[in-house]
C-alpha cells in the first residue's frame, strides 16, 4: 500500500508542475565556449532548431569555421552572419549553409565590391545583448544598430531584423561561407552555387559542395516581407548590379531595402537536400504565413512537448543543466525528408520515404554509449524512424552507418555502433521496424569488409593487426563488443550457429591482453608485440593502435564481459587496485592528447572511451568508489556556464551521461538492458513512459556532500543489487534512494548480484 501511494504521490506531483515550463531551465550558451582557446567546452550553437530539424538557424562568429565546430565560440567579439545549418558538439566542422547578414550603410558594386568580401560586413556584438531559448535567438549588431532574431520550423528559417530607419538596409546572401577550406582533412570545395531573383520579394538558388560529407547539395527558397529595392549579385570579386542571376564557385549577393517607412524586415528560408521544388513545398506547408512570434511560440510548444518526457527535481542549477543537456540530446538526429517524403539516399539517389522520415547525422560512436538508450527510453517511436533510417543505408551500402552526415558516409571514428543501436531497440521489445531485416543488416554489417573494418582479417588472425589495419587495438575491443551484440540479437531469433559463431569473435579481445604489462597492446600479423610500448601515449584517429585515447583509457572497453576481463587481470584486487591507479596516475609531461580532457587521473570525461569506467567498482565490489567517482564527475565536470562541458558534447552523448547518471544510473554495456547504479544528484527524477506509466526515481538527503548511498528501495521493498533492468523501469515503479557523507560498504555486496549478461 505504501509503495502504491508513492506511485500516486509521484504521479500527483507530475501533474501539478505541468504548468511550470521546462524550457525556461534550458541555456542554449551551456557549451559554446571554453575558457581558454586551448580547451575543449561542447562545440554547441545557440541558436534557433526543432527537435530532430533540418534547419538548425545560428550565429557564426568565423568566416571559416573549423575549431569550434559547432561555428559560434562565446568568447569571440564579432558575428559574420546567420548561416540555417550546424553541427550540435561535434569535433569536426561542416555546413554552415546559406549564410545571411543584415547591414546598414554604402553598398559599392564593381569598383568598390572588395567591400562585400571576407570578413567585410562582419559586426560586433556584446553577450549583454544577445538571448537564446528554444525556438528563438536575438542578438544587438552593435555596427549596424540591427536587432537580429532568429526562429525555425523544422525545414525553414525565419529572419526578423529591425533597422533603424535608413534608405540604407541591406541582407548579405553568402554562399561560399563554409567550413575551413584549407584544412588539410576532409577539404571543403565548393563545386557550384547559384543565386536567382525571382521577383522583387522572392530568391531562389543551390549550393552543391565537398566536405565531411563528401558531397552536400543545398537547395534554397527565400521570401521578405519587404520588396527588395535593388541589388548586386557577386561572381568572384565582380559585382553585376541588376542581375537576375549569377552561378559559379563564389557566389555572393547584397539586396537593397529601403528601411525609412517600415524598418522591421521578415525574411523565411526554406532549405531542401532535394530541389529547389521541393524547398518551396516545405515553405508552403511549413510556413506559409509571416507570424515571427506564432513560429516562437509553436517551436516552444515542440520543445515543451519533448522535455516533460523527464520531471526532475533539484537544485536551479542542476535543472539548468539537465534540461539543457536533454535539450542537446533532442538537437539531432536530423530528419532529412522533405514534407513530400523525398531524400537523398547514401549512394546520393533521391528516394521517397512514404513516413516523411529520413534521419541522418549518426555520430555513432559518441551516441550508441547513452544517447541512443536514453532515445530508446523516452524516444521509442523516433528510435523506431532512427532504425528505419540507417537501414537504409545498409540497402545501398550493404552496411549500416559508422558516421553517417547529410545521408552520407564519411567514414569518421571505428567500429559499426549503428549495431548496438539496432539491437539494444530489438531486444527491448520496440516496434516499428522489420526484426529479420534488422538482423541481416547488423549480421551483414559484422561480415562484408568496409574501410576501418576488415572482417577477414578479424577471422583470419583473430585480432586485428596494427600492420595491417591502424587504431588496431581500438578497433579489436570496439569490434568485439559489436560482435556480442550481433551474437545477443541472434540468440533472441533462435539462429543457434551464428549465436555461438559471433560469441566466438566476441572474445577476440582477449588475444591482445599482454600478461606482462597489463594492458591490451598491438601485435603485427606474425603476433608479435609492437615496441616501444608506453600505455599514456596518446592515439588520434590513425597512425597508432588506440583511437583518440590510450591504453590507459581503452583497458576498460569490454562492457560485455567485465567478469572475463577480471578473470584477465587475476581477479578482484588487482581489478580494483588497477581502477585505483587509473583515476590516480597523472600524465607525464607532453602525453596529454587534444581529444583528451576532464581528467580525474587518467579518467577523460572530456572523450567517450572513459564515460563507463567510474560504474566498474560496482562489478568488483566496491559500489561506494563508483558512488564517489560519479558524483566528483556531475558535480565538478558539468556546470551551467559557456564552458559547461568537459569536452565535445558530441552530438547528445556528454549530456545523455549526465542525464542517465543524474538519476542515478547508467547502461555500461548499452545493449543489455542493464542500468548500473552510480549516485544520484537530483532529489527527484520522473520518467513519462507509454501507456501513461511513470518512473520515480527520488533521493532522501542528497547533496554535494551526501553522495554515498546507505539504502535503496525499489517498489517500496529493500533492495540490494547494483543495478536495476530495462524490466524495472518500463513497468513503472519507484527507486528509492537515501543519501549519506560517509559510504555504507554493506550496500551492494552483501548479496552482490554481477549484471547478467
Amino acid at each position: 500500500m505504501l509503495f502504491a501511494a508513492g506511485l500516486l504521490l509521484s504521479a500527483g506531483l507530475y501533474a501539478q508542475q505541468k504548468e511550470v515550463k521546462l524550457i525556461s531551465y534550458v541555456n542554449p550558451f551551456i557549451g559554446t565556449g571554453a575558457v581558454d582557446k586551448n580547451s575543449l567546452s561542447g562545440s554547441n550553437f545557440p541558436g534557433a532548431t526543432t527537435p530532430f530539424g533540418f534547419v538548425q538557424l545560428s550565429p557564426d562568429t568565423q568566416d571559416n569555421p573549423d575549431n569550434p565546430a559547432s561555428g559560434y565560440d562565446y568568447n569571440d567579439k564579432t558575428i559574420v552572419g546567420f548561416s540555417h545549418t550546424h553541427l550540435s558538439g561535434t569535433g569536426v566542422a561542416d555546413l554552415f549553409d546559406i549564410l545571411m547578414m543584415p547591414t546598414t550603410g554604402e553598398i559599392r558594386s564593381a569598383a568598390g565590391d572588395e567591400k562585400i568580401l571576407g570578413s567585410g560586413f562582419r559586426s560586433r556584438f556584446s553577450h549583454r545583448e544577445e538571448s537564446a531559448r528554444p525556438g528563438y535567438y536575438q542578438v544587438k549588431l552593435q555596427d549596424y544598430g540591427i536587432n537580429a532574431e532568429l526562429t525555425s520550423t523544422e525545414h525553414v528559417g525565419m529572419h526578423r531584423y529591425t533597422f533603424p530607419k535608413t534608405e540604407q538596409a541591406h541582407v548579405i546572401l553568402d554562399l561560399d561561407h563554409s567550413m575551413d577550406k584549407k584544412r588539410p582533412y576532409w577539404s571543403c570545395k565548393i563545386i557550384g552555387a547559384e543565386i536567382r531573383i525571382v521577383d522583387n520579394k522572392t530568391i531562389e538558388g543551390y549550393r552543391i559542395l565537398t566536405g565531411w560529407a563528401k558531397l552536400r547539395k543545398v537547395y534554397f527558397h527565400a521570401e521578405f516581407s519587404q520588396p527588395i529595392v535593388s541589388s548586386v549579385l557577386f561572381n568572384g570579386k565582380k559585382g553585376y548590379e541588376h542581375a537576375a542571376v549569377q552561378n559559379g564557385t563564389s557566389i555572393k549577393g547584397a539586396l537593397n531595402f529601403d528601411a525609412r517607412a517600415q524598418n522591421e524586415l521578415l525574411v523565411k528560408v526554406a532549405l531542401s537536400p532535394v530541389s529547389i521544388e521541393n524547398a518551396r513545398e516545405n515553405m508552403k506547408v511549413e510556413l506559409n504565413g509571416w507570424d515571427f512570434n506564432q513560429v516562437v511560440q509553436q517551436s516552444s510548444d515542440q520543445w515543451e512537448k519533448e522535455l516533460r518526457k523527464i520531471k526532475v527535481e533539484g537544485t536551479p542549477v542542476q535543472k539548468e543543466i539537465f534540461y539543457t543537456g536533454l535539450y542537446h540530446a533532442f538537437t539531432q538526429p536530423n530528419n532529412m525528408a522533405d514534407v513530400n517524403g523525398d531524400y537523398q539516399a547514401s549512394d546520393l539517389s533521391i528516394k521517397h520515404a512514404a513516413d516523411k522520415k529520413h534521419y541522418s547525422t549518426f555520430s555513432l560512436w559518441d551516441t550508441f554509449r547513452a544517447a541512443h538508450p536514453l532515445y530508446t527510453l523516452v524516444q521509442p517511436e523516433r528510435t523506431a524512424d532512427f532504425i528505419n533510417s540507417m537501414m537504409r543505408q545498409y540497402d545501398t551500402y550493404g552496411y549500416l552507418p559508422i558516421w553517417q552526415l547529410w545521408g552520407d558516409e564519411n567514414y569518421c571514428m571505428i567500429g559499426n555502433h549503428a549495431i548496438p543501436v539496432i539491437v539494444d531497440a530489438a531486444l527491448k521489445g520496440l516496434k516499428g521496424f522489420d526484426l529479420e531485416k534488422a538482423y541481416a543488416a547488423v549480421k551483414g554489417s559484422s561480415m562484408l569488409s568496409h574501410p576501418g573494418s576488415p572482417f577477414e582479417v578479424w577471422e583470419k588472425y583473430k585480432y586485428i593487426p596494427e600492420d595491417l589495419q591502424s587504431q588496431s587495438v581500438s578497433i579489436t575491443l570496439e569490434m568485439a563488443y559489436d560482435d556480442w551484440c550481433v551474437a545477443q540479437l541472434a540468440r533472441k531469433l533462435g539462429k543457434t550457429e551464428d549465436y555461438a559463431h559471433f560469441m566466438k569473435r566476441s572474445s577476440f579481445y582477449k588475444n591482445l591482453y599482454d600478461q606482462q604489462s597489463g594492458f591490451f597492446r598491438a601485435k603485427d600479423k606474425n603476433g608479435v608485440w609492437l615496441s616501444p610500448f608506453n600505455p599514456l601515449q596518446y592515439g588520434g584517429n590513425g597512425g597508432n593502435p588506440y583511437t583518440e585515447g590510450n591504453a590507459w583509457q581503452y583497458f576498460w572497453f569490454v562492457p560485455q564481459d567485465v567478469p572475463g576481463l577480471i578473470q584477465l587481470v587475476g581477479g578482484v584486487k588487482p581489478f580494483t587496485a588497477k581502477l585505483d591507479t587509473f583515476f590516480s596516475l597523472k600524465d607525464l609531461p607532453g602525453e596529454v592528447n587534444g581529444n583528451a580532457s576532464g581528467f580525474i587521473g587518467q579518467y577523460a570525461h572530456g572523450n567517450e572511451p572513459s564515460h563507463h569506467v567510474a560504474y566498474l567498482y560496482n562489478y568488483a565490489g566496491q559500489p561506494w568508489k563508483t558512488q564517489r567517482y560519479v558524483a566528483k564527475i556531475l558535480n565538478e565536470l558539468y556546470n551551467n556556464s559557456s564552458s559547461g562541458y568537459s569536452g565535445n558534447e558530441d552530438c547528445g552523448q556528454m549530456s545523455s551521461w549526465y542525464t542517465f547518471s543524474a538519476m542515478g544510473f547508467y547502461p555500461v554495456n548499452p545493449a543489455s538492458s542493464i542500468y548500473t547504479i552510480g549516485s544520484p544528484v537530483l532529489k527527484e527524477a520522473t520518467i513519462k513512459l507509454g501507456d501513461g506509466k511513470l518512473f520515480h526515481m527520488s533521493a532522501k538527503n542528497v547533496s554535494e556532500k551526501n553522495v554515498y548511498i546507505q539504502s535503496v528501495k525499489l517498489n517500496g521493498k529493500t533492495y540490494n543489487k547494483t543495478y536495476i533492468t530495462q524490466d524495472n523501469i518500463v513497468k513503472g515503479g519507484e527507486l528509492e534512494f537515501v543519501m549519506g557523507s560517509k559510504p555504507n560498504y554493506k550496500w551492494g555486496i552483501d548479496k552482490q548480484d554481477v549484471p547478467p549478461d
